[in-house]
């Protein structure tokens, strides 16, 4: 008999199995039933789990029957498991084309036009002259203004992506934060021609393509409507374009394409007319659709503090089938993030073995759409749906490297809340150590679903496994061969019982948190804090408690 395969890894899922032994007063994790999953999450069938794709419905039908087979209570919107998310999934049809006086320019070798974000889909060409003004900076407080001695209204703008070189800190601060589309819109401009030399973006031309021009994916609102904003003023569309293009739009002119890019170093340019008209042109699809975050309820015990909700997240997606691909087309997202999910559930099982609800309520949630820029979480984080209820912590399971046997983790955002001393014990009773951000190059902390969390004010953390025991050569070797590739897929050498580990570690994190007389806090003077959650409780910074420990011993 041949049975579904959604059904044989259900059962896979909840055979008996190998346990990791674990102290007395916990439930046991098993390495086994993490790898069942990981198996099924990341197999060829679910086809890399795109959001909005059917591989994506098949992981989210899972993960509910594996909520509900844990005794978890539905817990979204209406008594279900699902929160649907809305989306509009905008795309370019066909090649678009750009041409300077009806010579055509090649989409994906001179210039990169993608889909935009305007949801009326259809045809596109917008014509115009252009013209150049160096950064299309302008500063009342510095004494910039690149726009000046020309008039940019139903033109083309022209400008470096890349800053000068020859600011001072200061300025660069205060100059970056300058909305430069905004800035030619105000001018008058139709659209914008971004220049971009390699030295300004860290990835290779060639890949960088594959960002701009590829369906882009966009979050709606509840109702629907549009979240992003549209185009500023009469900006109609935009481009990047290699410093070699330039080359036919400066014919003409006093100024040669080495020219242009020596002046790129230096703040001090001078704007002027390009004598030529510019057509670019684009067809653009639509297609909207919702793709559901998965919840699953453990009501609390305590009467006064189960409307406080301990939240357990772990995005569900990945990125699909690239059908254009030569060889392996599908990124089946084993470590990012089937390993994530995996080791949620099994801390969820864990919770739902013992018998007994912790104080506060407990929502897991595998969450969609991160890969396209954190979208599930946002919404989530934004269309709060609990009456009455509040959320007071997201302990986050994004792409542990689950490969050797980590004796070290690394907690980002930790430091900034009450969540650090938790997350400390709770990886001293699972003999780990906790380790500073050895990447901090990567930005990490605002890279994963946590951060939605964070921006709506809520205390957050989200553990990676650290560099001890041979971990940097293993996070460094899957980052560079493996992350967001076709061969992040179950074959690679997974320790299972490292993955035990981390979902008993991420267990113990969600349960003293649940149990603990008072809700996480930020500490005072944190930026985040401060920024997101102006008005909330805040706990006395570690080195303020430190001084007063100390003048109290004196």
């Amino acid at each position: 008999m041949r049975f579904s395969l959604l059904l044989t890894a259900v059962s896979l899922a909840l055979a008996p199995a190998a346990a990791v032994a674990q102290t007395a007063d916990e439930p046991t994790f098993s390495a086994e039933r993490v790898k069942a999953d990981v198996t099924f999450l990341a197999s060829d069938e679910l086809e890399g789990r795109n959001a909005g794709d059917r591989g994506y419905d098949v992981a989210a039908k899972f993960v509910a029957t594996r909520f509900e087979s844990m005794g978890l209570e539905p817990g979204g919107p209406d008594g279900s498991w699902y929160q649907m998310v809305p989306f509009a999934e905008v795309g370019l049809e066909g090649t678009p084309t750009m041409m300077v006086d009806g010579a055509p320019l090649q989409q994906g070798k001179d210039m990169l036009i993608g889909a935009g974000s305007s949801l009326e889909g259809g045809e596109q060409t917008i014509v115009g002259n252009a013209v150049f003004v160096g950064h299309g900076m302008v500063s009342e407080e510095h004494g910039i203004d690149d726009y000046a001695g020309v008039d940019a209204t139903g033109k083309f703008v022209v400008y470096f992506v890349g800053p000068p070189s020859d600011l001072a800190p200061e300025q660069m601060a205060a100059l970056r934060s300058i909305n430069r589309v905004k800035v030619a819109a105000d001018h008058g401009a139709i659209g914008v021609l971004m220049v971009l030399r390699p030295q300004d973006v860290r990835i290779p031309w060639e890949q960088l393509g594959h960002y701009v021009t590829g369906a882009q994916l966009q979050l709606l609102n509840a109702d629907g409507t549009s979240r992003e904003e549209a185009a500023p003023g009469g900006i109609q569309i935009s481009a990047y374009i290699r410093p070699e293009t330039l080359a036919p739009l400066l014919e003409g002119t006093d100024m040669t394409v080495e020219g242009a890019l020596e002046a790129a170093d230096t703040v001090e340019t001078t704007a002027f007319e390009l004598p030529h008209q510019v057509t670019l042109t684009r067809n653009v699809s639509v297609r909207r659709f919702e793709s559901p975050n998965v919840i699953g309820l453990l009501p609390g015990s305590d009467p006064e503090l189960k409307d406080e909700y301990v939240l357990l997240t772990a995005h569900l997606d990945h990125n699909g089938i690239d059908r254009e691909k030569e060889g392996d087309q599908i990124y089946n997202g084993a470590m990012d993030n089937a390993g994530g999910t995996a080791t949620m559930l099994e801390a969820a099982r864990a919770f739902t073995s013992t018998g007994t609800s912790p104080r506060r309520s407990i929502m897991f949630v595998s969450l969609t759409a991160e890969e396209d820029g954190l979208l599930g979480s946002e919404f989530l984080a934004n269309n709060w749906f609990v009456e009455g209820g509040t959320m007071v912590a997201d302990v986050n399971l994004d792409m542990p490297v689950l490969l050797y046997d980590f004796k070290d983790v690394v907690a980002f955002g930790a430091e900034h809340s009450t969540l650090g001393p938790i997350v400390a014990e709770a990886t001293a009773k699972a003999d780990v150590s906790l380790s500073p951000d050895p990447m901090p190059e990567e930005n990490l902390f605002v890279r994963s679903d946590h951060y939605s969390f964070v921006k709506a004010g809520v205390p957050s953390v989200f553990l990676v496994t650290g560099f001890e025991n041979g971990g940097e050569e293993a996070f460094r070797h899957f980052l560079a061969t493996d992350y967001h590739q076709p061969s992040d897929q179950i074959d690679l050498p997974f320790d299972w019982d490292a993955a035990a580990k981390f979902a008993r570690i991420n267990f113990l994190i969600a349960r003293e948190i649940a149990n603990a007389d008072t809700a996480p806090m930020w500490y005072e003077g944190n930026e985040y804090g401060d920024r997101y959650a102006p008005d909330a409780a805040k706990a006395p910074a570690p080195a303020v408690e430190e001084e007063a420990e100390a003048e109290a011993a004196e």
